[in-house]
C-alpha cells in the first residue's frame, strides 16, 4: 500500500505533490517567498551589474588620474567616467575648487590659489560625495540581508502551519496512520524548502557584494583623501601656515621653546 502512494508521488515530483497536498496557508507563504526571490534576484542582478561597471570604470579613471601632474587636469580636458564612484567625487571636489577659484580667489605669487576657508568648503564637498557614493553602493542590499534571515524563518512559519494543521485534521479524523500524515507533512516541508531556496542564493550574493562594496568604499576613501592633499598643495594659500613654520624654525635655532603649531 505504502509503495503504491510513493510511487506516484516519485513519478510526478515530490515538489509538486507537495504543493498540491500543503494547506492555503502555506501556498500563501510560498508565494510570498517567491515575490521575495523574484524582488532579491531583481537586486542581485542590478548590483552585479553596478559593481562590475564601477570597478571598470574605477580602474580606467584611476590609470588616468595617476597621469596627471595637476589635480584639476581631467575636469579641464573634459574626460569622463561615468560608471566610476571615484569620478563622482573627482568631478564634485574639481567643480566646487573650479567655483572657489573663480569667486574667492587669493593670488600668492601670481598665481590664483584658495583660502584655507574655502579649501573647508571643497572638503566638506568631497566628504558629502564620498557618502553619498557609498550610499549609492549600499542601495538594495537590505532586500537581501532580509531574504537572509527571512526566507528560512517564513518558510519555517508555513511549515510550523501546515504541520499543526495536519495533525489537528488527524486529530479530527481519529487516524493516526502514515498514509493519512504524509501528504500533510510533505505539503507543510515545502514552505521551508522555498525558504531556504530563497535564502542560499541570497546569501552567497550578500556576502560577496558586501565584500566588494566594503572594497570599492575604501578605495574611494584613500582616493578622497589623497585628492584633497593634492589640491592643499597645489591651489591653497598656505603662507600662514609656512611663516609659523618659518618662525618657529628661527625660535628653535635660538634656543627657545617652541610652541606646537
Amino acid at each position: 500500500m505504502t509503495n503504491h502512494l510513493i510511487n506516484p508521488m516519485l513519478a510526478d515530483g515530490a515538489l509538486q505533490f507537495a504543493f498540491e497536498k500543503a494547506t492555503t496557508e502555506g501556498k500563501a507563504t510560498i508565494i510570498v517567498l517567491f515575490a521575495l526571490s523574484m524582488l532579491s534576484w531583481t537586486i542581485i542582478i542590478r548590483k552585479f551589474r553596478q559593481l562590475y561597471i564601477a570597478r571598470k570604470w574605477a580602474k580606467q579613471f584611476f590609470a588616468a588620474y595617476n597621469t596627471t601632474h595637476d589635480p584639476l587636469d581631467i575636469h579641464r580636458k573634459g574626460q569622463t567616467f561615468d560608471g566610476a564612484p571615484a569620478y563622482q567625487l573627482y568631478i564634485r571636489g574639481a567643480d566646487e575648487l573650479a567655483y572657489q577659484l573663480q569667486k574667492n580667489p587669493v593670488t600668492v605669487k601670481g598665481e590664483r590659489r584658495i583660502s584655507r576657508a574655502s579649501f573647508d568648503a571643497v572638503k566638506v564637498v568631497l566628504e558629502e560625495a564620498a557618502s553619498t557614493e557609498a550610499m549609492t553602493l549600499e542601495k538594495g542590499m537590505i532586500v537581501l540581508s532580509t531574504a537572509v534571515a527571512g526566507g528560512p524563518f517564513i518558510g519555517l512559519l508555513g511549515t510550523v502551519w501546515g504541520v499543526m494543521e495536519t495533525f489537528a485534521g488527524i486529530a479530527r479524523a481519529s487516524s493516526a496512520s502514515l498514509t493519512a500524515m504524509a501528504p500533510g507533512v510533505a505539503g507543510a516541508l515545502i514552505a521551508t524548502v522555498t525558504g531556504l531556496l530563497v535564502a542560499i542564493p541570497a546569501m552567497f550574493a550578500y556576502n560577496f557584494m558586501v565584500t566588494s562594496i566594503r572594497h570599492i568604499t575604501q578605495e574611494l576613501d584613500n582616493f578622497a583623501a589623497r585628492y584633497a592633499t593634492q589640491i592643499e598643495h597645489g591651489y591653497v594659500d598656505n603662507r600662514d601656515i609656512e611663516d609659523k613654520i618659518a618662525m618657529a624654525l628661527t625660535r628653535g635655532e635660538q634656543g627657545e621653546v617652541v610652541p606646537a603649531i
